[in-house]
């Protein structure tokens, strides 16, 4: 697939002179439109476009219609067949150690805080990693979901999560920080967590809201133990060797559309959260259960947490994300 479909010829966006060519981008999302990620990435389609004055136009591939985000990612990172998606921070650890610190359970204290973290740019350092190891540029940060465990039964505190066969994302600070509170994770393909539970290869999952919805995961785990443990971060990333083929004109218009397109994500997702729970549960389809011991998950996630940002030579950094008011 080509990844620019013609080079784009003097933008032109003061004169209004005419555009020759546009350059088309190629975008890929998991989800369907309805999803937030998605609403995201064409709100980043449309500020770009209209910014542009049409010299950048898009095509986005929806429903893992080319893979899954850690494909994206590493398409973006060699220049090919993506521009521009929506991924995981734990989707680029094998570029960047430090990118998943960014997604680490237990990091942010609440929305607002994860919030703020956002608007204040407390993630740039990250962000810079990001570039410089995996040549992908982060432009914006979608997310908001409270993810909490997916399981096939009830699970309330410490004493029933101990050991409890949980999938997690591949980076190792996912697993190192539920191996912390006592729980047996293993790391498993997004898309073959529903099967893994439904055939007892695993008890237990993590999601937020919005992936509970959209994968069914409450037919196999029905329970949801509200652990409360993270509220994703999901940068937009843009290829960055499509970014350098860019007239300056347009790579500005990415910047600032990757900026619109994160906030348009994470006031829809961390809007819809509580909301999409709620309506699961109303409709029979998910029981909440809260889980009475979340303090002695914060005390057992703290060193991990510590430590594994010192590993990174990342402790600054956390610091100056717990420092954010």
């Amino acid at each position: 697939m080509e990844k620019l479909a013609a080079a784009a010829v003097c933008a032109a966006f003061v004169t209004g002179a005419s555009v020759a060519s546009a350059t088309e981008l190629v975008g890929a999302v998991q989800f369907d439109e309805n999803h937030a990620f998605t609403k995201a990435l064409r709100e980043f389609e449309r500020v770009a476009g209209e910014c542009s004055g049409g010299s950048l136009t898009f095509d986005l591939h929806l429903n893992s219609e080319l893979g899954l985000e850690k494909d994206y990612f590493e398409n973006m990172s060699q220049g090919i067949a993506v521009d521009y998606a929506i991924v995981s921070p734990s989707h680029m650890s094998t570029f960047s150690q430090k990118a998943p610190l960014m997604d680490m359970p237990f990091l942010f204290r609440d929305l607002d805080h994860w919030n703020a973290v956002m608007e204040q740019d407390a993630l740039a350092p990250l962000a810079d990693d990001v570039l410089q190891q995996a040549n992908v540029r982060l432009i914006g940060y979608a997310g908001g979901g409270t993810r909490n465990l997916i399981v096939n039964k009830p699970i309330t505190n410490m004493a029933e999560l101990e050991g409890l066969p949980m999938r997690v994302m591949g980076a190792p600070i996912q697993t190192r920080i539920f191996e912390a509170i006592n729980a047996a994770p293993s790391v498993i393909a997004y898309d073959e967590v529903y099967n893994a539970i439904q055939t007892g290869v695993i008890d237990a999952a993590e999601n937020e809201a919005a992936g509970i919805e959209q994968m069914k995961f409450y037919e196999v785990g029905p329970d949801i133990a509200l652990t409360k443990h993270a509220i994703t971060v999901r940068p937009i990333a843009f290829a960055n060797a499509t970014f350098e083929r860019l007239t300056p004109e347009e790579q500005q218009c990415v910047l600032e559309a990757g900026k619109a397109g994160g906030k348009l994500g994470r006031d829809v997702e961390s809007g819809q959260d509580s909301d999409k729970l709620q309506a699961m549960e109303d409709a029979g389809l998910l029981k909440t259960h809260e889980f009475t011991e979340r303090d002695k998950l914060l005390e057992l996630a703290g060193p991990v947490k510590a430590a594994y940002a010192e590993e990174l030579g990342a402790t600054d950094v956390l610091q100056a994300i717990e420092a954010v008011k």
